[in-house]
């Protein structure tokens, strides 16, 4: 469950909020959820950042006024590029840097909506580096332009998402911004999340169609390898 609440234009969002221990001071990570929200693993994975030595802020974007309309806005904000979403995960960022114990380095993680996220985030925010996880990928590699550093992990079963690694990793290239893409061939969208958490999801049915599941012990440990040093590369 959130554990604060922050202001972001008139709210108080509620977050879950993970601090390494020790003094610090350390760098910060916004942990953007999935399409279940904080039904899902997002409190783990905040604590999986906080244990590798990140600040780690978890803001609830599902919680503004009625749920199902917030989870629509929520959703197509991550798909257009704007929105009140990005304002608040932009405020997220801005209570990472006020903090004493942050050492003024910020990236962002996000997994499939959040992955969305984090994908438009890397450029329209000023993030230090991004994680996305099975997120879109737009076709025009100008809309990625002034790009913060990607590292990207897809999985190749996944059906809403084939040629999106391939893809990221050609506009990147071709923008010069330092990246790391991997697609996985063994593994479908949820990799990285908690499977049972997904299998909660009330999109369950379209995500066995589309290939949302099945996991790999070898793939999460890599990508998860990939993503820490990445980041330890340009968060440090």
């Amino acid at each position: 469950m959130p554990t604060i609440s922050y202001r972001t234009g008139d709210f108080d969002l509620p977050a879950y909020l993970a601090v390494p221990d020790g003094p610090g001071p350390f760098p910060g990570v916004v942990v953007i959820h999935d399409a279940t929200g904080f039904q899902g693993d997002v409190e783990a994975q905040a604590e999986r950042m906080a244990a590798h030595g990140y600040i780690a802020i978890a803001p609830s974007l599902y919680s503004r006024g009625v749920k199902p309309l917030c989870v629509v806005k929520t959703f197509a904000a991550s798909q257009a590029g704007r929105g009140q979403a990005f304002d608040d995960i932009d405020n997220a960022r801005k209570l990472l840097l006020a903090r004493p114990d942050c050492t003024g380095k910020v990236g962002i993680i996000g997994f499939c909506m959040g992955g969305n996220f984090a994908m438009q985030s890397a450029h329209k925010l000023d993030f230090d580096a991004a994680s996305v996880n099975y997120g879109e990928v737009p076709f025009n590699a100008e809309k990625l332009e002034g790009s913060c550093p990607v590292v990207g992990s897809f999985g190749g079963k996944d059906r809403y998402l084939w040629g999106a690694a391939e893809r990221l990793e050609k506009h990147l290239t071709k923008l010069g911004v330092p990246h790391d893409v991997k697609e996985y061939p063994t593994v479908g969208h949820s990799f990285l999340n908690d499977l049972p958490a997904v299998a909660r999801s009330p999109f369950l049915p379209v995500n066995v169609v589309m290939g949302f599941h099945g996991t790999d012990d070898a793939a999460v440990a890599d990508a998860w390898q990939r993503i820490f040093g990445f980041f330890g590369e340009h968060l440090s």
